[in-house]
């Protein structure tokens, strides 16, 4: 049988491509489901960003069916709202920090300590890292178990061992039920030098805290040289530091920025992106609040004012019992401070 030979025209580029119309190869069946899931819209929203959020005459419009757009200052609300709710992976760090006692130390780490644990659920711990008869203790709630940070030390071990259950931390700290933090207080009933923590005693309660909570939040000595304290800014991830509307108060601070600087260069960044609280100790010091707002705003990552409140001056530390305004202020603080736990744990 003869065969003739087959030519091929210069102008077809694929020869047997006809053949391949006639007998297509047959595809590699896919697996189930997938060719209607790359065509179909998934059933699943997104539910990364929060749900709206109404107050006020807006909130009772909306159970009528009437949604009213929020106005500028409820959205701003709303963004720190979100701030203050984040959840970093790892513990953060906050120190209150400022060498002059009496500034609102104290107030600050409670405060700030509030809006964290309401907003973001729970898992805050504020430490009373004080020498000196720290005060954080006779203005918060005390717990079931009248404990201090002399009693925690020794059971540091126990707590950090793989038998340990994440209740244990309770025995040594104080909740605040309805502001959602704990409070580790110190003795002020000792002495100083009864109350001094080493740098190592101090490295193996910290890591008891980043063991048991998301964030901490440091109540401050006066005693800028003491180990203690020189170990908490060494673990700090933010430092807030509160001044009164008095120029003590504020040289104070500024001082204490300057010192940092001179440091080393992690502490060098710390007070660069430090956050300025300036809360006014009367009901109207204008002249002076504007001065120190001016004299700290370059230097600094921001600076939030609260205004008078006669709660904060006196007796226990309680959000609720804050004014609106005051409220809201320290509302922004804490977003404020939370703008910089993104980086190192």
């Amino acid at each position: 049988m003869r065969t003739e030979p087959v030519h091929f025209s210069d102008e077809d580029p694929n020869p047997g491509s006809a053949a391949a119309e006639d007998h297509p190869v047959a595809e590699a069946p896919r697996p189930v489901g997938q060719a209607s899931a790359a065509r179909r819209t998934s059933f699943i929203t997104d539910s990364t960003d929060p749900k709206e959020h109404f107050s006020g005459w807006r909130a009772l419009l909306a159970r009528w069916g009437l949604t009213i757009k929020p106005s500028p200052a409820q959205v701003e609300h709303d963004e720190r709202i979100r701030l203050v709710s984040r959840h970093w992976a790892g513990c953060r760090t906050i120190a209150i920090v400022n060498g002059k006692g009496g500034v609102g130390k104290t107030l600050t780490t409670a405060m700030l300590s509030a809006v964290f644990g309401r907003y973001g659920g729970g898992n805050v711990l504020a430490w009373d890292n004080n020498d000196t008869r720290g005060t954080l203790g006779w203005r918060t709630e005390a717990g079931l178990y009248d404990t201090t940070i002399r009693d925690l030390l020794p059971a540091a071990s126990d707590l950090l061992s793989p038998a340990a259950g994440v209740s244990d931390i309770t025995r040594y700290v104080h909740h605040q039920s309805a502001d959602r933090y704990d409070v580790l207080r110190s003795n002020p009933e000792l002495l100083a030098t009864d109350q001094r923590l080493t740098s190592a005693e101090f490295e193996q309660l910290m890591r008891v805290a980043a063991r048991y909570y998301r964030l901490v939040v440091f109540d401050s000595g006066n005693d800028e040289s003491a180990d203690r304290w020189l170990s908490m800014v060494d673990h700090s991830t933010q430092l807030v530091i509160p001044t009164l509307t008095a120029p003590e108060s504020a040289e104070s601070a500024a001082l204490l920025l300057e010192a940092l600087e001179a440091r080393d260069e992690r502490s060098r960044d710390l007070a660069r992106n430090a956050i300025v609280v300036v809360t006014q100790s009367e009901p109207a010091r204008p002249a002076e609040l504007r001065d120190i707002i001016l004299g700290f705003e370059d230097s600094v990552r921001d600076v939030v004012t609260i205004p008078f409140d006669p709660v904060l001056k006196r007796g226990p530390l309680r959000f609720d019992d804050l004014r609106s305004p005051t409220r809201e202020a320290w509302i922004r603080a804490a977003a404020a401070a939370a703008a910089g736990l993104g980086g190192r744990p």
